[in-house]
């Protein structure tokens, strides 16, 4: 039994990350573990081990004697992170076209071509999480040829801390009427024409473009713990 603990485990983990990033699992929502028991048809310290480790992520906070839920949207902490995000990503976006050559250029249109012909959303209307790891890889790419490791790291700490921000802008912020392959397009058109100001301005308004649409939501307090 212990040897199948940190599968089942993982499995609750993988299910309530994914329901957290859907949306369906909203910000604030509480997480009870004895509901979640039942539901998994697994032990309490299989869960309490889940949400731990959905915590060390900062997707779930815990409270004594409250127990677990799922983490509130700040907007303070949305404007900080996107002011730094667009400090940091585009001053290395501007790096990396100075310093990057073929190879690196070439990396950057495969990359946008992987994730041109990934659906963003499944048959059944949900998000496709597989779209967001190409996502992720794409804006990687574009950063990669900065030759600094340490701006390299900073810049993808901080897209990692709005991960959480990036997925809740279609469930939570609605922001559904939005052309966001048009945007990655420009992006990549201004990298490879070498425009740097363009390719600066594009990537700093797709970065606030997904912090806009929760930002709608957060000064109307309808932000819904479902």
């Amino acid at each position: 039994m212990s040897g199948e603990k940190p599968t089942r485990a993982g499995v609750v983990y993988a299910q309530i990350r994914e329901e957290i990033f859907q949306g369906a699992l909203g910000p604030g929502r509480r997480l009870r573990t004895v509901e979640l028991t039942q539901r998994f048809s697994v032990s309490q310290s299989v869960i309490r081990e889940a949400l731990t480790r959905l915590s060390e992520q900062g997707l779930v906070v815990a409270a004594p004697q409250q127990g677990f839920s799922v983490v509130t949207v700040s907007l303070d902490d949305l404007d900080e992170l996107t002011e730094a995000r667009i400090e940091i990503e585009t001053m290395v976006l501007r790096r990396a076209m100075s310093r990057g050559g073929i190879q690196w250029e070439a990396a950057v249109v495969a990359a946008h071509h992987h994730l041109a012909g990934t659906p963003p959303l499944l048959p059944d209307g949900t998000m496709n999480g597989e779209w967001f790891t190409v996502h992720e890889r794409f804006h990687q790419t574009l950063l990669e040829a900065c030759d600094n490791g340490r701006l390299l790291s900073a810049a993808l700490t901080l897209r990692d801390a709005a991960t959480l921000y990036r997925r809740w802008s279609w469930p939570i912020g609605h922001d559904i009427d939005r052309d966001v392959a048009g945007e990655h397009q420009r992006l990549v058109d201004a990298v490879l024409a070498k425009d740097g100001e363009a390719a600066a301005r594009i990537l700093a308004e797709h970065i606030d473009r997904t912090s806009q649409a929760l930002r709608v939501v957060l000064a109307g307090g309808d932000v819904s713990a479902r």
